[in-house]
C-alpha cells in the first residue's frame, strides 16, 4: 500500500509542475524555484511531514522533498549547533544529494556529446 500512495502524492506532484507550465507562462526554473521554496516553508509551517508520512518517497524525492531536506537540516542544525547550525545544517542534510546530481551529470556529459540548441 506504501508503493501506491508514494505514485499518488509523487504524481500529484508531478502533475502539479505539468500544469504550471502548461497553464502559465512560467518557465521550468521558475516552477523549481517555486516547488523547493514551498518545501521550505510547508515544512517550517509542519505541513509537509504528514505528507511525507503518507507518500513515502513520493514526497521526499521530487523538488519539494530537496526543500522539506533542507529545511529538516536547518531545523536539525540549529538545534545541536545554535545560531551557527543556520548556515551548516541544510547543506549537511543535502551534501550526499547534491554531490551526487554534480557527479552523475559530469558522468553524462563526458559520456555522451551535449549539444548546444
Amino acid at each position: 500500500m506504501s508503493y501506491l500512495w508514494a505514485f499518488i502524492v509523487g504524481g500529484l506532484i508531478c502533475v502539479i509542475g505539468q500544469l504550471l507550465m502548461d497553464t502559465t507562462k512560467l518557465a521550468p526554473a521558475h516552477v523549481l524555484v517555486i516547488f523547493v521554496t514551498l518545501g521550505v516553508i510547508l515544512t517550517a509551517l509542519g505541513i509537509y511531514q504528514p505528507l511525507v508520512d503518507l507518500g513515502g518517497a513520493g514526497a521526499t524525492i521530487p523538488l519539494p522533498g530537496f526543500g522539506y531536506s533542507l529545511a529538516k537540516g536547518v531545523i536539525k542544525g540549529v538545534n545541536e549547533k545554535g545560531f551557527f547550525g543556520v548556515f551548516t545544517g541544510g547543506i549537511e542534510a543535502t551534501a550526499g544529494g547534491i554531490t551526487a546530481a554534480v557527479v552523475f551529470g559530469y558522468m553524462m556529459a563526458v559520456l555522451f556529446n551535449p549539444k548546444t540548441k
